[in-house]
């Protein structure tokens, strides 16, 4: 038997499985048909160039097949590394970073620039058309300060913590996407918005995504970030849950610790109109067309 037989074999084999996998995808394209999806792309799901690269492609991909992406980045870590490098250190009150106006504005280049411009140019590569924003443009996002509260273990006194230019969505104008989307252009927000009296916020990528996705009227808010999605208390992966069972595990003690602002970041975003919510881990491979294009699904949907 000739070599060349096994490998003629092999290719076939393969060109098979990939027919499987496009026939699988057709009804879930055809769901999401002209439909919105913004993704909120962590920076610690953002990983290393290839794993950024590997995003851009699928994201390029969803756009091909008639669904319209929006991108939501993160930045965290990038912002410290940042600050680090400029010697400038940051303040924390109750584990909470302190934006002061020396941050502001690293948080504003790092965020609006350097990152949203190396997405940008990433999915132009892959042989999209990417657009770079901030909450800024065309007055997208307006934000108010945030206000945060704790309790004096001491005195008991509940007392009012000042985080400075970190701010909340107070109102979402989609004028300047709604130009944009349904026109092959993929628009990539940076979390960066303006107070109602002028001035620079910095939002939660989380918390400007379902404000944003809840605008929209999103068929799908997918939160990438660098677990696989809720997990019950025996640590496995819970699936799928409605908006009862999210605030049930909640209030039970099911969903702790920095789970708690993503799951109630999926609630606020279905309550404004979005279908449903997914927190996937953003560093499996192909993690948004698993969730979207396959019946196999990745991370957690929460649903109305």
């Amino acid at each position: 038997m000739s070599k060349k037989e096994p490998q003629a074999a092999d290719i076939a084999a393969e060109a098979l499985l990939t027919a499987r996998v496009l026939s699988e995808a057709l009804p879930h394209m055809q769901r999401y048909d002209d439909e919105i999806v913004v993704v909120k792309y962590g920076g610690h799901a953002m990983g290393d160039e290839q794993t950024a690269r590997n995003f851009a492609r699928d994201v390029v991909l969803l756009e091909q097949t008639a669904i319209n992406p929006v991108v939501v980045h993160g930045g965290g870590p990038q912002i410290a590394a940042m600050l680090a490098k400029l010697g400038i250190k940051s303040e924390f009150k109750d584990g909470l970073r302190v934006t002061d106006a020396a941050t502001v504005e690293i948080v504003e280049m790092v965020l609006a620039g350097s990152i949203n411009k190396q997405i940008v140019g990433f999915i132009n590569e892959a042989g999209g058309r990417a657009v770079g924003l901030s909450g800024k443009d065309g007055n997208m996002v307006k934000a108010k300060k945030v206000t945060r509260t704790v309790v004096d273990p001491g005195s008991n006194i509940e007392k009012a913590i000042d985080l400075g230019f970190v701010g909340e969505p107070v109102k979402v104008d989609t004028t300047v996407l709604d130009q944009i989307l349904g026109r092959e252009l993929i628009p990539v927000l940076a979390p960066v918005a303006a107070g109602e009296s002028g001035g620079t916020f910095n939002v939660n990528a989380d918390t400007f995504a379902g404000a944003v996705a809840g605008a929209l009227k999103a068929k799908r808010l997918l939160l990438l970030t660098d677990v696989p999605g809720v997990l019950d208390k025996s640590k496995k992966l819970i699936k799928e849950l409605s908006l009862k069972d999210a605030r049930k595990l909640i209030a039970d003690g099911t969903i702790s610790g920095g789970m708690i602002p993503k799951v109630e970041t999926c609630i606020s975003a279905l309550d404004q109109g979005v279908e449903g919510v997914v927190i996937l881990d953003g560093k499996v491979q192909h993690a948004v067309l698993l969730e979207l294009l396959t019946d196999h699904g990745a991370g957690t949907l929460i649903h109305r």
